[in-house]
């Protein structure tokens, strides 16, 4: 039987995945102590062809096709068919380090009762990431190097991992979450509620391919900002509105910037080249999406 897990869940990325199951097949962890689940939202752009013949030529991968509402239910049909103890998270659009799965099991092989957060490395597309692969001090940072635990908030399922059984026993994904954002943090949420402490693994490294247009990441702001006030009205607690940032305080400045559309215009046309700019439009949209949620009963729907 393995001992991990790797799950999948994609829909229309095979561009970046035939980049990313390579990676995972060369991982430098005996072949059989590990195993790969593709799930997979019955995608159309060619995902199954490629499978099989990726399935004719090794039995580390598993392909799983379904017709998954989103993220959250194809990571749950992936948990569900695991073989191995522990179950880690990547994506379709992330290229695994080749010892990443040895860094996540070291980590659970220390101790257990914790769900182990790794380094996710953005990357614009395929030269950058091996740009940033041959060159780590482009990368950059997630963390500061001396910080070892991290709270519910940053237990993002790119590259995270945690026991099967530990996964069962929060209950999986919670379904409901079908746009985008937040359901990994809110699975998070439950772990901790159950005492099982999220540690950060800097040297379990992958890299994240994307490179969103400013109009697409604003709406990806947008529908995380629905997605929290689903959260929150599942958990509604202080804690959670305000790392989640559902407070009079953002609703207001909300208001404010759109009832001066100069300002927030120059902002706007600033966004491109000033990080700064661009952080306050993209908090701009996501409160924009709470507003959204709370008005119209906090579905996380589009």
């Amino acid at each position: 039987m393995p001992k991990i897990s790797v799950i999948i869940p994609t829909y229309n990325r095979l561009e970046t995945l035939r980049h990313v199951l390579p990676s995972l097949l060369e991982q430098d962890v005996p072949p059989d102590s590990y195993e790969v689940l593709v799930c997979d939202s019955n995608s159309q752009d060619g995902t199954a062809d490629f499978l099989a013949r990726v399935l004719a030529e090794t039995d580390t991968v598993r392909y799983l096709s379904g017709a998954y509402s989103g993220r959250a239910m194809a990571r749950n049909a992936g948990i569900s068919a695991a073989r191995g103890d522990i179950v880690l998270f990547n994506d379709a659009d992330i290229i695994a380090s080749p010892d990443l799965l040895r860094r996540h099991l070291d980590r659970h092989d220390s101790r257990r009762g914790i769900a182990v957060v790794g380094w996710e490395v953005q990357v614009r597309d395929y030269d950058d990431y091996l740009y940033k692969r041959d060159h780590p001090s482009e990368r950059g940072a997630l963390h500061p190097a001396a910080r070892k635990r991290l709270s519910w908030l940053y237990f993002l399922t790119g590259n995270a991992s945690a026991s099967r059984d530990d996964l069962l026993r929060a209950g999986g994904f919670d379904e409901s979450f079908t746009g985008y954002g937040h359901e990994d943090l809110e699975l998070g949420f439950r772990l901790c509620k159950l005492g099982i402490e999220i540690v950060y693994e800097p040297l379990a490294v992958n890299y994240h391919w994307q490179d969103l247009s400013q109009e697409d990441q604003r709406e990806k702001m947008r529908l995380a900002g629905r997605s929290a006030v689903r959260f929150y009205r599942k958990h509604p607690e202080l804690s959670v509105a305000l790392n989640l940032g559902m407070t009079p305080l953002w609703r207001g400045l909300h208001s404010v910037l759109t009832g001066l559309p100069p300002v927030l215009g120059y902002l706007d046309a600033k966004a491109a080249k000033s990080g700064l700019a661009r952080r306050v439009i993209e908090q701009y949209y996501y409160v924009g999406g709470i507003k959204e949620a709370m008005a119209s009963g906090g579905t996380a729907h589009r």
